[in-house]
């Protein structure tokens, strides 16, 4: 029989809330039951409703170019693909060469999923006009496919067609790829989605493993992992009708998955840990709940809303794969909250006492002194308050030299080299660019629209047209320009432009004439020439090409309309618009954070402590992330991919991630010290006693949380890589150098100013610090 008295069961919201959740206990149930499985049937096909797009920034140059090239040329459409032909059997001048390739090419033509609406290039091509199609090996020709799929849908389906097509001439000897931004993010979706499995198997018995260590209790962690497990599913279920009718981007399904099983079992860590904790001082199960309501419940609540507000301000990015990344996430979030305050709750009910059932044994005695001050976190706490300067200024040092190379970190969407070598995309891009040209794969594209044809334009404008090309052929970085011109000249060489008349047209072959209208649009009122980078479409060179190319798109006089496209320019964009909206992203987290905290501790100060120490854990997170990507430190230790940039919405993405989930542990943990604060009016021992009762438990929540970032980080592709591992260093870094010796030390120093707030009464006198132990008096020392 237990020698606990029961303590005072607790009044207000969370004893009402307690007794409607008994009382309502097998309809919530029943409810929530149905609620899952109707959610887990639109979870189950979401992935096929996922685009691959979401990278164009609406209303920018480079968008509308891309639209612009959408019709009205020859070989190009909603979406284009360069058809990449690689025969390893038989060399050019080989007429099975151009048998087989015809084959290919004729495959393509009549998938039905490719929906491919014209073709133009090497076995379209009359014999003596096939030149620039053809490769410097001698294997490998070029064919411009315009598919009549939307970019999204392009990105989602390409993948199943060309694993299709690869298996089926692969036997042949034929290497056969569709390269284009769409096909090369529908391979990083796939992989994605492998990743995502294989991060799914590892962090399953990571999870259970951990929890199992920490409960000890069989029925604990089953209803842990129905808590995040519930929270994913309840996500995915939602996402999927959204999906349908507006577009996703495929990285939402990775992001809601990693955070649901990261902050979902947290949350449920958390409460039932304090659930434990009640019934073993004797409460009976409806006290427990409610006292576990109005703790940890609370905590949870506070956490959850902070996180939420925090991805609610990447809404102002107008970038859809943002938009799509801060959706999942705070919905997944939202659920977890809902799931922990609500379901979790239920389940706490109905088990009861069981909740301890399926112990585990222990495995050696626990010789250690009964009392607070025995435990080793007391005695770290106390060694910290003792010398608090020394260890506030040697932890903030160690993280600022750490945080130190994040001011050399860049960032950009990468190109077809963080595919791995096994990639038929990544095979068909380096068939190109070898026989191509590095940068044959990322031309940059000026779209130029006129008031009026252009065989009637004035000789002024066709001069400043012609002017522009010999221009963009003499700039650095430029390895060639392809337009219509040359074909022009012969034609016409006094006047190129005269030649689009529609009666010299007609004059031409076939063929020369599909070859001027893939470069000159059929109304004549639209021409692309396309400059061709020495390098790949995210080096510093072709950026700088970019620079280039715009700059003298504008002296193009009023009567001529220039726009700048091509990936290089898309994704400039988009860096562009994150970048842009990032002060006020920082500002809105910044100030949510400080408000939400004020409001859950009454206090002016602490807030803007955990807000300092959240930036600076933030930047060493920062620091690692450029070592480790850019620098190369570690790369191959950990298995990761060496870049010249950082995605470009990861550092982002982990500044609303990071504060977010800092700021859990920080609620978490002062929580506690308010409950002994309020009791005992003694700021050191508070912090001290509530570190004891605390650490354990965030300790076992970060290395949850590291397991299941640290997988993903290991099993997805370079940006899942990147945000993983940011995200897994943080936590770590967080329940450590700052949990353990940061919060301690600023606490001691900052004393009964820690809870100051104008015409607030402090509900205790403060001790003094000789006071906090009867066994060693203390003084502060630096």
């Amino acid at each position: 029989m237990s020698t606990h008295t029961e303590a005072p069961p607790p009044g207000g919201l969370a004893a009402r809330a307690s007794r409607t959740i008994r009382k309502l206990r097998w309809p919530l149930l029943a409810l929530w039951v149905a609620a899952l499985a109707l959610a887990g049937t639109g979870a189950s096909q979401i992935a096929k409703n996922l685009s691959g797009g979401g990278w164009y920034v609406p209303g920018t140059a480079s968008t509308i170019a891309a639209q612009q090239l959408e019709d009205g040329f020859k070989g190009r459409g909603k979406a284009t693909a360069t058809l990449v032909i690689h025969d390893t059997r038989y060399k050019i001048s080989d007429a099975r060469f151009e048998q087989r390739a015809k084959a290919v090419a004729s495959r393509v033509e009549d998938d039905e999923g490719l929906k491919v609406t014209d073709m133009l290039g090497w076995t379209t091509a009359q014999p003596g006009d096939r030149g620039p199609y053809a490769g410097d090996d001698n294997r490998t020709v070029i064919n411009s496919v315009a598919i009549g799929l939307e970019d999204g849908a392009a990105r989602r389906e390409l993948p199943a067609i060309q694993k299709d097509l690869a298996e089926t001439f692969e036997k042949d000897g034929i290497d056969v790829s569709l390269v284009s931004a769409a096909s090369f993010w529908g391979d990083i979706n796939v992989l994605g989605q492998d990743g995502l499995a294989k991060a799914e198997m590892i962090t399953a018995p990571l999870i259970i493993l951990i929890l199992l260590l920490l409960f000890r209790s069989v029925v604990s962690v089953l209803v842990s992992l129905t808590v995040g497990v519930s929270a994913i599913v309840f996500t995915l279920g939602l996402l999927a009708p959204i999906a349908q009718n507006y577009e996703l981007s495929i990285f939402v399904q990775n992001a809601a998955t990693m955070l649901g099983l990261g902050v979902g079992v947290d949350y449920s860590l958390f409460m039932i840990t304090r659930f434990k904790e009640q019934l073993s001082k004797g409460q009976t199960v409806e006290h427990a709940v409610a006292s576990t309501l109005r703790t940890s419940g609370h905590t949870v609540i506070a956490s959850g809303l902070t996180i939420v507000l925090a991805m609610c301000a990447l809404f102002i990015i107008d970038l859809n794969v943002i938009f799509s990344l801060a959706l999942g996430i705070t919905l997944v979030v939202a659920f977890s909250v809902l799931t922990s305050v609500l379901f979790l709750p239920v389940l706490l009910h109905l088990l009861g006492h069981r909740i301890n059932a399926g112990r585990l044994p222990r495995w050696r005695r626990n010789t250690a002194a009964p009392g607070e001050e025995s435990s080793r976190w007391y005695r770290i706490s106390m060694k910290v308050m003792k010398r608090p300067l020394l260890f506030l200024a040697s932890i903030s040092a160690v993280l600022i030299a750490v945080a130190w190379p994040a001011q050399e970190m860049r960032t950009f969407s990468p190109d077809a080299r963080i595919l791995p070598s096994t990639s038929d995309i990544r095979t068909g891009y380096d068939h190109v660019q070898d026989t191509f040209g590095t940068g044959f794969t990322s031309p940059i594209q000026i779209v130029v629209t006129a008031d009026k044809p252009f065989d009637k334009l004035s000789q002024h404008d066709k001069d400043e047209l012609t002017d522009l090309e010999n221009r963009l052929g003499a700039l650095p970085n430029e390895d060639n320009v392809a337009s219509a011109t040359q074909a022009l000249k012969h034609l016409s060489p006094k006047d190129p432009f005269a030649a689009l008349d529609p009666a010299s047209m007609d004059r031409i072959p076939a063929d020369a004439r599909d070859s001027i209208r893939h470069y000159i649009a059929g109304n004549n009122q639209k021409l692309v020439i396309e400059v061709v980078p020495t390098e790949d479409s995210s080096s510093d060179l072709t950026r700088d090409l970019l620079a280039d190319v715009q700059h003298e798109t504008t002296k193009l006089p009023n009567s001529l309309h220039p726009l700048v496209g091509g990936q290089t320019a898309e994704d400039t964009d988009a860096n562009d618009v994150i970048q842009d909206g990032l002060p006020y992203v920082v500002a809105i987290i910044l100030a949510a954070g400080y408000i939400i905290l004020l409001l859950t501790f009454r206090s002016l100060l602490l807030p803007l402590k955990a807000i300092v120490m959240n930036l600076v854990s933030i930047a060493a997170t920062y620091g690692v992330l450029t070592l480790t990507f850019q620098k190369g430190l570690g790369a191959d230790v950990f298995g990761f991919q060496q870049t010249s940039d950082i995605q470009n919405f990861v550092p982002i993405l982990l500044l609303a991630l990071l504060f977010s989930l800092s700021t859990d542990y920080e609620v978490f943990l002062l929580d506690r010290v308010r409950e002994e604060y309020e009791a005992t009016g003694d700021n050191t021992a508070s912090v001290a006693r509530a570190l004891t009762r605390t650490a354990p438990l965030i300790s076992g929540a970060a290395i949850l949380m590291v397991a299941v970032f640290g997988a993903f980080s290991f099993t997805g592709i370079v940006p899942i890589q990147q945000l993983g591992f940011g995200l897994a260093v943080a936590i770590l870094i967080d329940a450590t150098l700052v949990r353990l010796f940061l919060v301690p030390a600023t606490m001691r120093l900052m004393g009964r100013w820690n809870w100051w707030l104008p015409g607030r009464r402090t509900t205790a006198p403060e001790k003094k610090p000789e006071d906090v132990t009867r066994k060693e008096p203390e003084t502060i020392t630096s």
